[in-house]
């Protein structure tokens, strides 16, 4: 491609029926809004610069949008008021260099593949209009493509203003076209409201293009997922589930096993090593990496992980790392019903079962809370055994504090760690105790009482074999 793209983004509609109080290029599709996957997309075309069109919230879509990866500009410029596309177009106009080829997208329609905006930037060369068509068999409230005797694209009328004739076409105008930029400049200039809902069309840059004896090219397609809108709830539950298939597809071809792709939710990346199963239910949202051979089990909701080889994560385990993410060593077990927080850092072949929660805490090497048991801000050493309903009292009512478990630790069940506290290496804490001081290595340490809280210790006894 031999010519920069500025990529202009429709995004100033209100979207009534959505009957939300959040502006529509906002709704979330896949974890990300609307909006942000249009913009995602220009980036991957290698845009030079993506020009928000804002109206209806827009200093709540402006603070939700991000600019992409790869060097893509971000702009904004604002349409107020709202009197149609051509009007919305006009704001970006001076935004736009002479130099390149303006590509019109909508905010509200996600799911346009790369290759498809590719080819109707191929079709445009820099120097002629190119729509993006679509045949439906139901094209009611779409703009018709009207063509003339040899099938050169004559014009686009809008529905309120189609005759009868016109109405009965079934090839309809996307929303999306090329035009190299200082073209569109002077079709915008000449836009005037003369129509049924007395707004500027930018659709009527088509009439003028063929005015003024140039080319009108329209790449026609069939896929109507890569073109469909959204302005209900019903519509974007439908478009989730396009867009979750085509993620299903992906990961399939790519190896990983799905026991049943209709039943998969992908908020964010997921990226699957070889040999990786996935059951049923499971969402993951973020950024979750999981390495060969891990197995997930059903019903499972994973957020910004990593899941190292081998682990298998169980029915019903919820894991999300938020900010500081979750590291699961390889060969673990965890669930079901498992709970993994911010900062947990699990090392290999680490066991946390069922009804157990962690948090912000680093479990080395083997160790293991099997039932019912919370931990958090410890860190807990290799081959640790942490009983049935035990917890770490990390929390004083204005600090947090942590608890070392050092190696080799066998803390019985309903026991009480109260931090700052350390246990040492090779030590047991007895069942129901509550500790209260750090125990040197190897010792027995319980309390005793329904209200002591003094450690007694105990050196263990040793017994002949």
């Amino acid at each position: 491609m031999s010519f920069p793209v500025d990529v202009v983004v429709m995004a100033a509609g209100k979207g009534t029926r959505m009957k939300s109080l959040r502006p529509k290029v906002l709704h979330r599709l896949g974890g990300r809004a609307l909006a942000q996957h249009v913009i995602d997309c220009a980036a991957r075309l290698s845009a030079r610069s993506v020009v928000v069109i804002t109206g209806h919230g827009a200093e709540q879509v402006e603070a939700g949008l991000k600019a992409p990866a790869g060097g893509t500009a971000l702009k904004y410029v604002r349409q107020e008021p709202q009197l149609g596309t051509g009007h919305a177009v006009q704001q970006a106009a001076p935004a736009l260099p002479d130099d390149g080829v303006t590509l019109v997208l909508s905010g509200d329609v996600p799911l346009t593949r790369p290759e498809t905006l590719q080819a109707l930037l191929d079709l445009c060369a820099g120097e002629r209009l190119a729509l993006l068509t679509l045949d439906m068999p139901n094209p009611t409230g779409y703009g018709r493509i009207v063509r003339g005797d040899v099938g050169a694209v004559q014009a686009i009328v809008e529905q309120k203003d189609a005759s009868e004739a016109q109405r009965a076409i079934t090839e309809i105008y996307s929303g999306i076209m090329a035009v190299p930029s200082r073209l569109l400049k002077g079709w915008l200039a000449r836009l005037d409201n003369q129509n049924a809902q007395s707004e500027y069309y930018l659709t009527d840059v088509v009439k003028f293009a063929v005015a003024d004896g140039l080319s009108v090219q329209a790449h026609r397609i069939a896929d109507a997922v890569q073109v469909a809108g959204v302005n209900s709830p019903l519509q974007l539950a439908e478009l989730e589930r396009a867009y979750q298939r085509r993620v299903a597809d992906t990961l399939m071809e790519q190896g990983t096993r799905l026991a049943d792709p209709a039943r998969l939710d992908v908020r964010g990346e997921l990226l699957c090593g070889q040999d990786v199963d996935i059951d049923v239910n499971s969402v993951f949202e973020g950024r979750v990496v999981l390495g060969d051979g891990v197995r997930i089990g059903a019903n499972c909701v994973i957020a910004n992980a990593e899941i190292e080889a081998g682990t298998v994560i169980h029915p019903f385990t919820h894991i999300d790392g938020e900010k500081l993410g979750v590291r699961v060593g390889p060969g673990s077990l965890i669930g079901p019903f498992a709970r993994l927080r911010p900062g947990a850092q699990l090392g290999a072949e680490v066991h946390i079962g069922n009804f157990v929660e962690v948090k912000n805490s680093t479990l080395a090497a083997g160790a293991k809370a099997n039932h019912l048991a919370y931990l958090g801000d410890a860190d807990v050493g290799e081959r640790v055994n942490y009983g049935a309903g035990s917890i770490t009292a990390n929390y004083d009512g204005a600090n947090k504090h942590r608890t070392v478990i050092e190696a080799d630790v066998h803390v019985g069940s309903n026991c009480v760690l109260v931090a700052p506290v350390t246990i040492g290496a090779g030590g047991t804490v007895g069942g129901g105790s509550t500790i209260t001081k750090s125990t040197p290595p190897g010792v027995l340490s319980v309390s005793r009482g329904k209200q002591v809280t003094i450690t007694d210790w105990q050196r263990p006894v040793k017994t002949k074999p």
